[in-house]
C-alpha cells in the first residue's frame, strides 16, 4: 500500500508538473484570412480646369424679321422654307407686280410729259429774254415767261420723284433677306394679300447661337468676356464656346445673372434646347483617384487606406468634380496614401486583404 502510494503521488506531481509548462507556453498563432484580393492605387495631383456650373437655354444672337414694305399685293411666289440657309440680297418672295409696274409707266409717262413742258416754257423764257433789249414786250410779260419756265423745272421735279417713288414700290415687290442666316420661321403664304408691315419670315443671322447661362451672383465676378465654355446638349453632344458679354443686371427673384456665350460655328446645337455646363476660369493643381475608388455609404464618400499588416481604413474624404473617370478629392486624403483601386464597397473598416503583385510592384507603382 505504502509503494502504491508513492507511485500515484509522483504520477500525481509530473501530471501537475506537466500543466504549469503547458499554462506558461503561448497558443500557436491563428493566421488571419483575407477578405478580399485587391489592387492599390496612389492619388495624382495634376492640372484641372477651375470652372463655374452654369445652365441655360440657347437662342439666337439675333433674329432679323422681314416684313412686307408694301400694302394690297399678293404672294405670287415663295422661294424658300423654313431651315434654309440665304445669303444677304437673296429673294425669298415675289409679290404680285402687274399694278405697281403699271403705275411706274404712268409715272414715266407724266415725268416725259414735265420734260415736254419744261423745253417749251424754257424757248419761251430765251426768246423773251432776247426780245426786253429793244423792248418788244413788256417787262410784265417777260417775267411770266421766266416764271413759266421756273414753275415747269418744278413739276418736273415732282415727277421724277413720283417716278422714283414708283420704282421703290416695285423693288418692294421684291422680298429679300436683310443678312445672311437661317430661315427660323415663315409665315407667308402663297396667294396671301399682305399689307405693311405683315411679318412674313425671320431669319437667325449669321446663324450665330448663343447660350444664355445662368450663374450665381457670387460667381458673377469671377467670369470675364473671353473666357472658354463648356457645354452638354440633351442629346449628350459636347459644344464648345466663349463668353461674349456679362448681364448688366442681376434677376431681381433669384439674384442670379445671365452670361452670353456665343458657340462655335456649325455646332449641333438649336435655338430653344436648354443645356448645362461649365464656364472655365482658369487652371489649379487637383488631387484625384479613379473613380472606382471612391464607395458612396450613408450618402457620404469613403476611400479604403491600406494600413500595416494590410489592414483597411475606411476613410471619410470630401469628393468634388468628375473627369474622364477621376474624382477631384477637396479633403480627407493625404497625397502620398495608398489606398484601394477599386473593391471597396465588399469590405469593411479593419479588414485585411491581400495586395496583388504587379510588374511594376505591390499594387502597382504611383501613377
Amino acid at each position: 500500500m505504502k509503494r502504491l502510494a508513492r507511485f500515484f503521488l509522483s504520477g500525481g506531481c509530473a501530471l501537475l508538473l506537466q500543466t504549469a509548462v503547458a499554462a506558461d507556453t503561448p497558443p500557436p498563432a491563428v493566421a488571419v484570412k483575407a477578405a478580399l484580393a485587391v489592387n492599390v492605387t496612389h492619388p495624382t495631383t495634376s492640372t484641372w480646369n477651375t470652372s463655374i456650373p452654369a445652365s441655360g437655354t440657347l437662342s439666337a444672337w439675333q433674329e432679323a424679321v422681314i416684313a412686307a414694305e408694301i400694302g394690297g399685293q399678293r404672294i405670287a411666289k415663295l422661294l424658300v422654307d423654313v431651315g434654309d440657309k440665304v445669303t444677304q440680297g437673296q429673294e425669298l418672295a415675289v409679290l404680285a407686280q402687274e399694278s405697281v409696274q403699271a403705275e411706274v409707266a404712268q409715272a414715266q409717262a407724266r415725268v416725259a410729259q414735265a420734260q415736254a413742258s419744261l423745253t417749251e416754257a424754257r424757248t419761251n423764257a430765251r426768246r423773251a429774254q432776247g426780245l426786253k433789249q429793244n423792248g418788244a414786250l413788256a417787262g410784265q410779260q417777260i417775267d411770266q415767261y421766266v416764271t413759266g419756265e421756273a414753275t415747269a423745272q418744278a413739276n418736273l421735279t415732282a415727277q421724277q420723284a413720283a417716278l422714283q417713288i414708283q420704282q421703290i414700290r416695285l423693288k418692294q415687290t421684291r422680298i429679300v433677306a436683310a443678312d445672311e442666316g437661317v430661315i427660323s420661321a415663315r409665315n407667308a403664304s402663297l396667294g396671301a394679300v399682305v399689307q405693311v408691315g405683315t411679318e412674313l419670315f425671320r431669319l437667325v443671322r449669321q446663324n450665330r447661337i448663343e447660350w444664355y447661362a445662368e450663374v450665381t451672383g457670387r460667381d458673377l465676378a469671377l467670369i470675364k468676356a473671353g473666357q472658354a465654355a463648356r457645354l452638354t446638349l440633351p442629346g449628350g453632344e459636347t459644344v464648345t464656346g466663349e463668353v461674349r458679354m456679362l448681364a448688366p443686371t442681376l434677376n431681381a427673384n433669384t439674384r442670379n445673372a445671365l452670361v452670353y456665350i456665343k458657340l462655335h460655328p456649325n455646332s449641333p446645337a438649336k435655338v430653344g434646347m436648354f443645356a448645362q455646363g461649365e464656364i472655365l476660369i482658369g487652371a489649379a493643381p487637383t488631387l484625384s483617384v479613379p473613380q472606382a475608388a471612391v464607395v458612396l455609404r450613408d450618402g457620404n464618400s469613403y476611400v479604403f487606406e491600406i494600413g500595416d499588416e494590410n489592414r483597411v481604413t475606411q476613410r471619410l474624404v470630401q469628393s468634388g468634380r468628375r473627369i474622364a473617370g477621376r474624382v477631384e478629392i477637396l479633403a480627407g486624403l493625404a497625397a502620398d496614401a495608398t489606398i484601394l483601386a477599386s473593391g471597396g464597397g465588399f469590405l469593411n473598416d479593419g479588414d485585411t486583404v491581400r495586395v496583388i503583385e504587379t510588374p511594376n510592384g505591390v499594387g502597382g507603382a504611383r501613377p
